[in-house]
Parts: structure tokens; sequence; C-alpha cells
């Protein structure tokens, strides 16, 4: 699903919500998600997941080339978990999908 296909969505779902309205939902939503990263802080959505920032220190690795060492930097990368519910409701589509191959 991308942006526009949430946004659309959204729309359709809330008929009293204009295309313009649901867009500008959607990004002040998104907006708010990503300060709230840039700043450090972890986001929980119960139901759905938590977003997380995670710390990789520096290391060295190796050039598959030529097994040359590599400096590879510090750096923070972003972490998604899902939640309980989203995790089995994701689970349990994948197990009918699979049920429905077999038959």
């Amino acid at each position: 699903m991308t942006r526009s296909d949430l946004i659309e969505e959204l729309a359709a779902r809330f008929g009293q919500l204009t295309r313009r309205d649901a867009e500008f939902a959607v990004k002040a939503i998104l907006d708010a998600i990503n300060d709230a990263l840039v700043r450090g802080h972890r986001i929980e959505i119960r139901g759905f997941g938590s977003f997380a920032i995670n710390h990789r220190p520096p290391r060295i690795g190796r050039n598959p080339r030529n097994g040359e060492s590599v400096a590879i930097p510090e750096k923070r990368v972003l972490h998604f978990k899902p939640g309980k519910a989203l995790r089995e409701a994701v689970d349990q589509r994948t197990a009918e999908a699979a049920s429905q191959h077999k038959a």
C-alpha cells in the first residue's frame, strides 16, 4: 500500500472527509512519527506495533572482493516490532492462504 492508497482508503471509509482532508491527516501523522523518531523517541501504537531507534556500534568489516578490512562507522537504524494483534492477523491470513493452495 502506498501513501496515496492510504489517503484513498481513508477518504473512502470516512465520507465526511474530503480527499484533501484525508491527505492532510495522513501527512500530519507521518510527520509526527518522523519528528519523534528523529528526536530519538520510541513510538508505540497499541495493536499495530512499535518503532524504535537502535544503535549499531562501529565495527570492522571485510570487503568481499579483496578481503581488505574496512572500518564501518556507527549508525542509528530504525526498528519496527509488530504488535501481537498484527502478528496474529498476518499469521492467520498466511495460514489460510497456505491451506487454500493445498486444496
